[in-house]
């Protein structure tokens, strides 16, 4: 683990063991505890005649990214340019059924499927967990994001209860996390950057900790990007500066030059060039200290993607 002082730049490297030492009593660490769905299908395809008079088939990979409507979700499908609006798509033996309502560009399409009396169990029956290529093991079902909320895979039980018997508070956010806020930026200007949207909770518990520390001057402390994104983004919408417990969905970008008003210090993973990621960790540590520390991390050996090591901005 690296940890970064986002005010002088220095960097020092530590375990994560020691990460409850970094922390101050008083602190509220906030966690993102999403779970990923089983969001990997496969379908075939129920055959559709082209201008040509070819009757289309085959198997089909998809991916659920948003959930946009009680039975429409916008999909990343393989191969994507075989995929037509119009196309029926059948999953398992029988078990769903979708029609393509929409396509977009890079393989997006959106799908309506015929309602059921359980999709999530459907899901879990049929659904693979997604785990990035470079991981090479079983995957196991869950409910909640279609992409794992990665820094707070590095706790564990033990060092939860270190982190609570210090003084920290430990609290929880839960933000749904869609494909988009992995993908790389494919516009050339920052304004014309635009997320995926996302949804997410807010409890009463953490709104009025978070509340109760501000007012205090007791720092706030992420865990994961995705926690950074669902506080400022509560932030911006509170009236009269105070958090309310609530559910919504969110779309904020942030990047170099944007004013925090929750978030003090971060948790996260290495996040590779040109994502949205990466925009996010410079806004809060600075730029020219945040690359900085990842010369210094590729130099050490340090592990980049979801699986790696983590890097804290206090």
């Amino acid at each position: 683990m690296l940890m970064l002082n986002r005010q002088t730049g220095e960097y020092e490297d530590h375990h994560f063991r020691e990460f409850a030492d970094m922390l101050r009593e008083g602190d509220v660490l906030v966690l993102n505890n999403s779970r990923v769905i089983p969001a990997r299908l496969f379908a075939h395809r129920a055959g559709l005649h082209t201008q040509e008079g070819h009757e289309t088939t085959g198997r089909i990979q998809v991916l659920l990214t948003e959930q946009i409507g009680e039975w429409e979700w916008k999909v990343l499908a393989r191969p994507g340019r075989k995929v037509l609006t119009g196309e029926k798509l059948t999953f398992g033996d029988n078990a769903l059924h979708a029609e393509v309502t929409a396509h977009g560009e890079f393989g997006e399409r959106t799908l309506r499927f015929e309602p059921i009396a359980d999709f999530y169990a459907a899901l879990d029956q049929l659904g693979h967990v997604p785990l990035p290529p470079y991981i090479h093991r079983e995957d196991a079902a869950s409910r909640g994001s279609v992409a794992a909320p990665t820094a707070g895979l590095h706790f564990t039980p033990e060092i939860l209860q270190k982190i609570s018997e210090k003084g920290i508070q430990i609290e929880y956010v839960t933000l749904h996390v869609g494909l988009g806020t992995f993908q790389p930026v494919r516009v050339d200007k920052v304004e014309d950057i635009h997320l995926h949207t996302e949804r997410y909770t807010l409890p009463e518990s953490t709104s009025e900790a978070v509340n109760t520390a501000r007012h205090e001057g007791r720092r706030v402390i992420a865990a994961g990007t995705t926690t950074v994104r669902t506080l400022e983004h509560c932030a911006s919408i509170a009236r009269n500066g105070r958090l309310e417990p609530h559910s919504g969905a969110t779309s904020i970008f942030i990047s170099p030059g944007y004013k925090f008003q929750i978030v003090e210090a971060l948790l996260t993973n290495f996040h590779l060039p040109q994502s949205t990621l990466l925009m996010l960790v410079s806004a809060l540590g600075g730029r020219e200290h945040v690359l900085s520390a990842y010369k210094h991390a590729v130099e050490a050996g340090y592990r980049f993607f979801s699986y790696g090591d983590c890097m804290f901005l206090s």
